[in-house]
C-alpha cells in the first residue's frame, strides 16, 4: 500500500473529505492534522494533507467531484 496525496484542505474540510471518502468505502487518513496545535497557529493556516492508497486515487477524486 502506497499512500499518495489527494489534496490539502483546511482542517475542518479535510475531516469532511475523509468522512465522505470512507462513506464510499475508500480508506483515507489525515496527515499534519495536529501541526496547527503544535505550531500554535490558527487552525486554518496550516493545511491538512488527505492521503489515500495510490490504487484508490482516481476513485477518490471521482467521489469528491460527485459531492
Amino acid at each position: 500500500m502506497a499512500l499518495v496525496e489527494l489534496g490539502r484542505f483546511p482542517p475542518p474540510e479535510a475531516h469532511i473529505v475523509i468522512g465522505r471518502l470512507e462513506a464510499e468505502g475508500i480508506p483515507a487518513i489525515a496527515f499534519d492534522a495536529g501541526s496547527s496545535i503544535v505550531e500554535g497557529s490558527i487552525a486554518a493556516l496550516i493545511p491538512v494533507r488527505v492521503m489515500v492508497d495510490a490504487d484508490d486515487l482516481l476513485i477518490a477524486r471521482a467521489a469528491l467531484n460527485e459531492a
